[in-house]
């Protein structure tokens, strides 16, 4: 059972969690877990929540190897057109480059976050 004390760490799963679901990346699903969480927090339901949002988060956080081949293949040209998907291709070999482990895009981002804090 996940139990955050108030304050900075609460804090801060708090603003990550508004951030997943403000994202224009999110897909409804995990929003709605999101959104559950938050109406959970501080309740007997918060740690059945806890556990629910990161099992989905855990399963939706891509790897920045798995992004890049979406983007770089022709499902990628298709969802995002030629321009777009050859864009989404480069800043995601720049992120690797860079070290980076995890997709770049804001839900990931946000997602990442909430699960270095809760996970």
């Amino acid at each position: 059972m996940i139990r955050m004390e108030k304050g900075t760490h609460r804090d801060q799963v708090l603003k990550e969690v508004q951030a997943l679901i403000a994202s224009p990346s999110v897909y409804s699903g995990l929003k709605e877990l999101a959104q559950a969480w938050l109406q959970a927090e501080g309740t007997a339901d918060e740690a059945a929540a806890t556990e629910k949002l990161v099992a989905e988060l855990k399963a939706d956080v891509q790897s920045i190897d798995t992004v890049l081949a979406f983007f770089d293949s022709p499902a990628g040209t298709k969802v995002f057109g030629a321009e777009q998907a050859a864009a989404l291709t480069a800043q995601a070999k720049k992120v690797k480059a860079e070290g980076g482990q995890y997709c770049f895009c804001p839900a990931c981002t946000a997602g990442k976050a909430v699960l270095d804090l809760l996970a």
